[in-house]
């Protein structure tokens, strides 16, 4: 196992990151870089500007318009990327559905949602989770009615994550109730200024709608936009959820907070205490050993062998990653880990310069703990997944 970058992909991370240097908004740099609040004018300025480059489907094989880079290139990519400030690629569009139609949509499909989601214009959202389906998705009740050329779509989503800014949303739809649950989904994609759509945010711990509740009431949607085939959505969305895992591990992000999290505890005096700084080592650790499993499917990948499937283990070793470094950002700047005052921090109260007894950079670190214990249990909760990787290899 070669886990050593060749010459010439030395050069692709040179040339990728002199590229993100250049093109990069330095405000939106600076917000990522102190955990400031991301508009969706930010993200999606962002999007665009990868969108006209033909790097928001940075993943894409070339012939849906992607350029093409093998496993090596994408993570070195990503990680140019995650280490210069770029906020995350809201990965609804280019990173879950992209993928499912490009594999299971028909052309007309393709050609018809593909370029929007390429070029950052068209904001998707996920339609998986209701009341009492979660991790048990094969539960889900929101129900498609054929009707002729079209569906009618009644029921909710919830948890939707930002999910007021969709133009579009996939959904997991109940068409038939015969057989075993899973057999009777399908996967459904809904033009969120559809008739009957309403979209209801719901009010988290920082004050903002984060997550989204999604209702529909005789929503008529068009059998056209049915992928692949009727009840077979529960093979489509396995699928994506495999997407979706992989990206929750986001070892790139981890390696950048991890670096905010050792300026947090040398701006706040806890660097000098030998058991916090103790705790930060074995955060390092840990991150190192995720890159190393990633790097370790990287190489099996170039040399052309098979790697083990292990999205899941990415996902649980990244979610806990992600949730330790939040807490212990919270831990190294105690008291002032709590004031939320939105006001302030728009008019630039967080940011670089200290204000008498504590440091800006510090705000507001405890909500961004209670945001961060969502990763265990979104995409798969860890305890499935742990269950899922068992019987995978050992039976």
């Amino acid at each position: 196992m070669d886990l050593a970058f060749t010459p010439q992909e030395q050069q692709f991370r040179e040339d990728i990151r002199h590229w993100v240097k250049a093109q990069l908004p330095i405000d939106i740099s600076h917000k990522v870089h102190h955990g400031l609040k991301l508009t969706r004018e930010d993200m999606q300025r962002w999007a665009l500007i990868l969108g006209k480059k033909g790097w928001l489907g940075h993943a894409w094989p070339s012939e849906f318009g992607g350029p093409g880079w093998n496993a090596v290139q994408r993570h070195l990519f990503e990680e140019e990327c995650a280490l210069a400030g770029a906020p995350r690629v809201v990965p609804f569009g280019p990173v879950m559905v992209a993928p499912v139609i490009m594999a299971f949509g028909n052309r007309a499909q393709q050609e018809r949602f593909l370029p929007g989601i390429a070029s950052g214009e068209v904001w998707w959202s996920q339609g998986y989770s209701e009341p009492g389906s979660g991790s048990d998705l094969a539960s889900v009740k929101c129900k498609a009615e054929r009707q002729g050329d079209s569906y009618l779509v009644n029921g909710q989503k919830t948890w939707t994550t930002l999910g007021q800014y969709g133009d579009w949303i996939f959904c997991l739809v109940r068409t038939s109730h015969e057989g075993k649950p899973q057999t009777g989904i399908s996967f459904l994609l809904i033009d969120m200024k559809s008739p009957g759509v309403t979209v209801r945010p719901i009010r988290l711990l920082d004050g903002e709608s984060e997550v989204n509740e999604v209702w529909f009431d005789n929503v008529q949607v068009p059998a056209e936009n049915l992928v692949g085939e009727e009840n077979k959505g529960w093979t489509y969305a396995k699928f994506l959820l495999g997407h979706e895992r992989t990206n929750i591990a986001d070892v790139n992000r981890a390696k950048r907070e991890l670096e905010r999290l050792k300026r947090i505890a040398q701006a706040e005096g806890v660097w000098d205490d030998a058991r916090f700084r103790d705790q930060i080592v074995l955060l390092e650790v840990d991150v190192v050993a995720l890159e190393m499993m990633v790097l370790r499917v990287l190489s099996a990948e170039r040399s052309g062998k098979s790697s083990l499937d292990i999205a899941g283990l990415l996902k649980i070793r990244g979610s806990e990653i992600q949730q330790r470094y939040t807490e212990l950002m919270m831990l190294a700047a105690g008291p002032f880990a709590l004031p939320l005052i939105h006001e302030a921090m728009e008019a630039g109260w967080q940011g670089d310069q200290p204000f008498p007894g504590g440091a800006l950079h510090c705000a507001p670190l405890a909500s961004n703990y209670f945001n961060m214990r969502k990763t265990s249990i979104y995409g798969g909760s860890n305890e499935v997944q742990r269950n899922i990787v068992a019987q995978t290899l050992l039976g």
